[in-house]
């Protein structure tokens, strides 16, 4: 799934050029790429569907060029991650009908690589011997809102556990009591399925969106594809995955895993991740700086930035755009994006 803007990532992440097409961690590679790249072993190259915006067609393409127009699903606008995951489900099972499939967002970072793709594999092992719908549950570090959460019925002898509940970006009191509990892990946004399983459920619980695409099948991967998605997704719910069908589901299980997981939706997420010097700066940029700590700065790299007595702080410079933020205030990012696009398009 690449087709977000990340606008919690603002103002480095644009709606012409979104985070995922960025080398956020100076890898040489961009997060699309760090993606794909990370299930060569477990899925061929012919074997990997993009769906993102009409508008990223040409990103999509220059940074993955072994992708054939097939396999980039272009949605006509955006309608959140059910119809998305909706639309790859059902061309891929006119393809193959007993698809295992795995769906993961552009934009996460993965440290633990190989226990990563050892996670996955047990996933998909079990869901190619039962229909069941599988999500990656993180163990909390701490209680964060902005995160998605799975209670799971404890049970010792097995890596896939059955969810019990699940609960989207809740209160912080109520936050503080998943992580005390014990039995809560956040959702990581990453599902493991079988075809069949993904269409049985959207059947049940999505059933209009389930009848538009499954009105699809015979013109997927003909000429016919572009219009007929236009068309339904002009009639299509704006709806996550989560909340029509996970949470609805009695078929879902979670594998608790760790591997290195962000889904870096924030600047707080990217500072946790990244190499920080001795008063626990990241820097990224020509920057001096004095009476500095507990930072992220990222900034072009033509132009020289003198910080000075900041603790805290997100300072971000890209593209016209300057932000300076408390790190543990940047949930008002959403509300400087509001506010900015009042000035103009070109600020976001």
């Amino acid at each position: 799934m690449a087709g977000g803007v990340g606008t919690r990532f603002w103002p480095f992440s644009r709606t012409d050029f979104p985070k995922q097409f960025h080398d956020v961690l100076g890898t040489g590679k961009t997060l699309l790429q760090q993606t794909a790249d990370r299930f060569t072993g477990i899925c061929p190259p012919e074997n990997i569907f993009i769906v993102t915006s009409v508008d990223y067609k040409d990103l999509v393409q220059k940074q993955l060029p072994f992708l054939t127009p097939d396999q980039i699903l272009l949605e006509p606008t955006r309608r959140n991650t059910a119809p998305c995951i909706a639309y790859a489900s059902y061309k891929i099972a006119v393809k193959n009908p007993h698809a295992n499939i795995v769906v993961a967002p552009a934009d996460h970072i993965i440290l633990k690589e190989e226990e990563f793709k050892r996670t996955i594999k047990k996933a998909l092992d079990a869901t190619e011997k039962r229909d069941i719908l599988i999500t990656l549950g993180i163990k909390p570090s701490r209680p964060d809102t902005g995160y998605g959460y799975i209670q799971y019925i404890p049970n010792a002898d097995a890596d896939i556990k059955k969810v019990k509940t699940f609960t989207e970006k809740p209160f912080l009191e109520l936050a503080q009591q998943f992580l005390e509990s014990g039995d809560y892990v956040w959702n990581a946004g990453i599902f493991i399925w079988n075809a069949k399983a993904i269409m049985k459920n959207f059947q049940l619980h999505l059933d209009e969106m389930a009848d538009l695409f499954e009105g699809g099948k015979k013109v997927y991967y003909t000429d016919g594809e572009e219009a007929f998605i236009k068309k339904t997704y002009s009639f299509c719910k704006n709806i996550s995955i989560d909340n029509g069908v996970m949470e609805k589901s009695n078929e879902v299980y979670v594998v608790l895993s760790d591997f290195g997981w962000s889904d870096l939706g924030t600047w707080k997420s990217l500072y946790e991740v990244s190499h920080k010097d001795s008063a626990q700066n990241v820097i990224d940029g020509q920057v001096m700086l004095y009476d500095t700590k507990n930072c992220i700065i990222k900034t072009p790299k033509d132009r020289l930035v003198v910080v000075q007595g900041l603790d805290g702080y997100i300072v971000a410079e890209y593209d016209n755009v300057l932000l300076i933020c408390k790190k543990d205030e940047e949930q008002k990012v959403k509300e400087f994006v509001a506010d900015a696009k009042s000035k103009g398009a070109e600020y976001i």
